[in-house]
């Protein structure tokens, strides 16, 4: 149960990024939660990375995907930016209103979004919550919720708590070469591609712990399965098996369908060779799924 709890915990941590300047404020927009930089022209697409990440995750996939106008979303306290308003307190939710007042400030109208892992979870809270803001979804390896892998489906937030607090408390209090190695060890299971893993290594050891550990703790007390016949715009979901895990294709499957139920017409899509950064392991496939996203 053990090994179990922790694969399907390393499948949660979303970890990854290189090294990028700061990022800029998109102009006319002060937040104290994110920061987002724009590039490209096109149609708007709200790009959200995962837990101790940066917007490089994305930066081959605009690359091969121009035509749009990508609105890159990072969280403050990640990839060595200042965590500003989220000193204290759960970091989703409140990130997730603030990428709504960003949509809304700019008149976006409708907009594409995708997100990896956290940002997934931010991805659907803002499609749940504000279906008028959000065209698409693409939900990148990530399920509505992971408190499921922690204490079953049954689990509540209060049987989660326990959890989640030993958890936090490890991230926050690990001497630093001892996490430092957990980070490795966790971003080495979870990008396959050996040349992306220092420098993603260096972001997740730039993000600062607590913000790191209260939104890690955040996600496992969080289950959106509850509003997810709230989302109404069209929806495509990809995951993988995580390499070593106890549970075959198959059952990876089922697990997803029955997790994404509730939305009507969800498009779930397994990747195959890949690991959970998708948009690194399987660059062609997970392109093609994004091209075709972005087209329908």
């Amino acid at each position: 149960m053990m090994n179990r709890r922790g694969l399907f915990a390393t499948l949660a941590m979303l970890l990854t990024a290189a090294l990028l300047p700061t990022p800029a404020t998109a102009k006319g927009f002060a937040s104290d939660r994110i920061a987002v930089t724009v590039e490209g022209k096109g149609a708007d697409v709200i790009l959200i990375p995962g837990l101790s990440s940066s917007p490089r995750v994305w930066a081959e996939m605009t690359a091969a995907l121009p035509g749009y106008r990508y609105h890159k979303v990072q969280v403050r306290g990640f990839g060595g930016l200042d965590k500003g308003g989220n000193t204290e307190g759960n970091v989703a939710a409140p990130v997730a209103e603030e990428i709504s007042r960003y949509i809304a400030e700019n008149k976006l109208g409708k907009v594409a979004v995708i997100g990896h892992s956290m940002g997934g979870t931010m991805a659907m809270m803002l499609a749940a919550r504000h279906p008028d803001q959000i065209g698409k979804l693409m939900v990148v390896d990530m399920l509505p919720f992971l408190g499921a892998m922690f204490g079953g489906p049954q689990a509540t937030p209060e049987t989660l708590k326990p959890i989640a607090d030993q958890i936090m408390n490890g991230m926050r209090n690990s001497p630093q070469d001892a996490y430092a190695k957990q980070l490795e060890g966790t971003i080495a299971s979870m990008v396959a591609t050996e040349s992306m893993r220092a420098p993603a290594l260096d972001d997740a050891v730039k993000s600062d712990r607590d913000v790191s550990a209260r939104a890690y703790g955040e996600l496992i007390m969080t289950n959106l399965m509850p509003e997810l016949s709230k989302i109404t715009a069209p929806t495509t979901v990809l995951y993988v098996t995580p390499k070593g895990a106890p549970v075959t294709d198959a059952q990876m499957d089922g697990f997803y369908q029955a997790s994404y139920a509730p939305i009507k017409g969800a498009k779930l899509v397994r990747v195959p060779s890949s690991a959970h950064f998708i948009m690194w392991d399987n660059a062609p496939f997970f392109q093609a799924q994004v091209k075709a996203f972005l087209a329908a």
